[in-house]
C-alpha cells in the first residue's frame, strides 16, 4: 500500500510539472497563430489535455485480453470524463480563486465561445445519451448515432475556429505572459521549439495520468471497489488531473477565457468522439450507475450554461457543482 501511495504522489508530480509545460508552450502557439484565448483553450489544449482519458479507453478496448471487464473500463472512463470535468473540475477551478474574488465574484469566460462549447456539449451529450437505448442488434442506427456525433465535432471546430479573428480584433488574442521554459536552457523561442516543448509536455502527461490510473486502480483493488464503478469515479480523476491543473493555473493568472475554455473544449470533444467510440465498440447499455452519472452530468452542464451572463457567471454558482459530484458520490456508493 505504501508503494502504490508513493507512486501516486511522483505520477502527481509528473502530471504537474508537464501541466506547466503544455500551458506555458500553448500560450507561445496561440500567440504566433494570432488566435484567440478561446480557441487555444478550447480546441489546442482541451485536446492535447485529452489525451489520457481517451487513451485509456482505446487502450482497454483495443488492446485487453477480458472483453466484459474491459467494455466497463471503456464505457466508465468515456462517461466518467464529462461527468467529472462538468462538476468537479469546474468546482477545483473556481476553488482555487475563492480567497481572491469571493462567493460574490465571477469568472469571467469568453462568454460567445462558452456559450458555444456548452451548447454543443448538451446536444451532443445528450444524444449520446439516447444511443444507450438502442438495442445492439440496430447496428445501422449505432452507425448513424456514431457519424452523427462525429459531425457534430467537427462542426463545432470549424465554427470555433471562424470566430477566432473577430475576437483577436476585439482585443481576445492569446498572449503569453513570461518566455518560454525551453528558453532557459538556451533554446530560442521559434515555432520548432514550441512544438518540441508541446510534445514532451503531452508525452509527460499522458505518462504521468497512466502512472496514476496505474496506481489508483490497485488502491481500488485493495479497496475492493467494482470495476465500472472503479472506471466511472477513480480512472477519471485521474485522466482529468491535467485539465484540472492547467485551468487552476490559468485561472489564477487571470486567464479565464483559456482556464474555461480548457475545460468547456474538453467537454466538447469527451462529450462527441468518445462516445462514438463508445456506442461502436461497447454495449452501450443504460446500466443505473451509468444512468445517473449521465443525468448528473446533463443536469451540471445546464446549470452552468444557464448562469452564463455579459459579466462572467457567478463563483457561488459554479461552486455548487461540487455539490453535484457530491450527490453523484453519495447516490452510487450507497446502493
Amino acid at each position: 500500500m505504501t508503494g502504490l501511495i508513493l507512486e501516486l504522489l511522483a505520477m502527481l508530480a509528473v502530471i504537474l510539472v508537464a501541466a506547466e509545460l503544455f500551458t506555458n508552450a500553448l500560450e507561445h502557439l496561440g500567440e504566433r497563430l494570432k488566435i484567440s484565448e478561446g480557441v487555444t483553450g478550447s480546441l489546442f489544449a482541451a485536446v492535447g489535455t485529452a489525451l489520457p482519458e481517451t487513451t485509456v479507453p482505446l487502450l482497454a478496448l483495443t488492446t485487453g485480453t477480458t472483453r466484459s471487464v474491459n467494455e466497463e473500463i471503456g464505457v466508465g472512463a468515456i462517461l466518467g470524463a464529462p461527468l467529472m470535468l462538468a462538476t468537479l473540475s469546474t468546482f477545483l477551478m473556481t476553488l482555487a480563486v475563492l480567497r481572491q474574488r469571493t462567493a460574490r465574484g465571477r469568472v469571467a469566460p469568453e462568454r460567445s465561445g462558452f456559450n458555444r462549447d456548452m451548447n454543443y456539449f448538451l446536444v451532443a451529450f445528450a444524444v449520446a445519451a439516447i444511443a444507450m437505448f438502442v438495442p445492439s442488434e440496430a447496428w445501422y442506427m449505432r452507425v448513424l448515432f456514431s457519424l452523427s456525433l462525429v459531425a457534430v465535432y467537427v462542426k463545432y471546430v470549424v465554427t470555433t475556429f471562424r470566430a477566432s479573428d473577430g475576437l483577436v480584433a476585439e482585443g481576445h488574442g492569446t498572449e503569453a505572459p513570461g518566455p518560454m521554459l525551453l528558453s532557459r536552457v538556451g533554446l530560442p523561442t521559434n515555432m520548432t521549439t514550441i512544438v518540441f516543448q508541446l510534445l514532451v509536455a503531452a508525452g509527460l502527461l499522458v505518462g504521468g495520468a497512466k502512472g496514476f490510473i496505474h496506481g489508483v486502480e490497485g488502491v481500488s483493488h485493495v479497496l475492493g471497489i467494482s470495476t465500472l464503478l472503479l472506471s466511472l469515479l477513480i480512472i477519471p480523476i485521474a485522466t482529468e488531473l491535467p485539465e484540472k491543473v492547467n485551468s487552476i493555473l490559468w485561472i489564477r493568472r487571470g486567464k479565464d477565457p483559456l482556464a474555461f475554455g480548457n475545460i468547456t473544449g474538453a467537454m466538447v470533444f469527451q462529450g462527441t468522439l468518445l462516445p462514438a467510440i463508445g456506442i461502436m465498440l461497447t454495449p452501450w447499455e443504460p446500466r443505473i450507475e451509468v444512468l445517473i452519472g449521465v443525468v448528473i452530468t446533463l443536469i451540471a452542464a445546464t446549470w452552468t450554461r444557464a448562469f452564463s451572463r455579459k459579466g462572467g457567471l457567478p463563483i457561488w454558482a459554479l461552486l455548487m457543482n461540487g455539490l453535484l459530484y457530491l450527490t453523484y458520490l453519495v447516490v452510487t456508493l450507497t446502493r
